[in-house]
């Protein structure tokens, strides 16, 4: 098989959107706050909004199954408070899993997390639970900078986050490292604090011995990484600096990337620099970059052909495009062989 580890909901139906401006249009106004019940998204228009789109790239791409989640994007916990934040992302993981219902041999679901700055991590685990345990998700999105491109949260590493991973651990998933929006004009949200975040997300976790707490704990940091597979020795040697292991024992049993990277020097450098047991294949398509690579003529999200192409045996292009997933991500594992795959 080849399992996209990273999928977003770009396309859902237009409705979501305008439920979304008016809940942030009633903020500080309870009495005109949208209730959940007003969002009307039929089964035919999920459909129509997915097979004309992720379905038909995924088709003549070549891939069978994606882990989806809802538009990272439109995450922005940075806006309103708490109530606010678990009543978006409650609409916004039940329409993912009504697309898991709808198409179950193709998308599988990873959930949001109702995070909002400042407020108490244990507020997100009554929604998490929701997401594995009754809609079958294989994992979670988190958010190290819900403030939107401000930072004001503890770094990834602080006891402030604690809750979720002891959640993480008990129900054996993992978590995508994804930020949302950048509300700070200094941040392009795409271009710069996305990857941003991947570096800052895996800075501060070689920093601190996060994962001798929790040896069981997996992130996922997306985009290839952002900056590190570009500057693995600048982090060898800040590591050494800090008198921490090697990398490959401080951090790769509970670190991994994906190949959200959309060219085929950056996917060459990731799978040369970053051992091939710590690389997930992923897309991200219909998502950040839309275009066709005028050097190619293919789109610049169609990263199988990267894949394809890199100077990999048979064995290791398995582990990218499948092993590596079912091994990071158990219960999507567990799915898979409950259906004879």
């Amino acid at each position: 098989m080849i399992i996209d580890c990273h999928g977003h909901y770009t396309t859902a139906p237009e409705a979501l959107a305008k439920w979304r401006d008016r809940q942030i249009a009633a903020i500080g106004s309870p009495s005109h706050r949208p209730s959940p019940s007003e969002l009307h998204i039929s089964d035919d228009e999920l459909r129509e909004s997915i097979e004309s789109n992720q379905l038909a790239k995924m088709r003549e791409r070549g891939s069978d199954l994606t882990i989806f989640s809802p538009r990272a994007s439109f995450m922005a916990h940075h806006i309103g408070g708490l109530e606010e934040s678990s009543a978006w992302a409650a609409i916004c993981n039940e329409l993912i899993y009504r697309v898991t219902t709808l198409f179950p041999g193709e998308f599988i679901g990873a959930a949001m997390l109702p995070q909002s700055p400042g407020v108490d991590t244990r507020t997100c685990l009554d929604e998490l639970n929701r997401c594995i345990e009754e809609y079958g998700f294989v994992g979670v999105n988190l958010n190290p900078d819900p403030s939107g491109g401000h930072w004001t949260s503890p770094p990834l590493s602080n006891s402030y986050w604690f809750p979720i991973y002891e959640r993480m651990v008990e129900l054996d998933i993992p978590a995508m490292v994804h930020v949302s929006t950048s509300c700070n004009d200094a941040f392009h949200t795409t271009g710069a604090h996305y990857l941003n975040a991947d570096t800052t997300a895996f800075m501060q976790c070689l920093t601190a011995d996060l994962f001798k707490d929790f040896p069981t704990l997996r992130f996922v940091i997306p985009h290839g990484g952002g900056a590190v597979p570009y500057h693995w020795g600048r982090f060898r040697g800040l590591a050494q600096a800090l008198n921490k292991p090697l990398l490959d024992e401080h951090l790769l049993n509970n670190i991994f990337f994906d190949t959200c990277v959309y060219h085929q020097p950056g996917i060459d450098l990731l799978t040369r620099v970053i051992p091939v047991k710590n690389v997930l294949f992923a897309s991200e398509m219909i998502g950040a970059v839309r275009g066709i690579d005028p050097e190619t003529g293919f789109s610049f999200d169609d990263t199988k052909r990267y894949i394809e192409a890199a100077d990999l045996s048979a064995t290791e292009r398995e582990l990218i495009f499948e092993g590596n997933a079912r091994r990071v991500y158990p219960k999507l594992d567990t799915a898979l062989k409950a259906r004879g795959l």
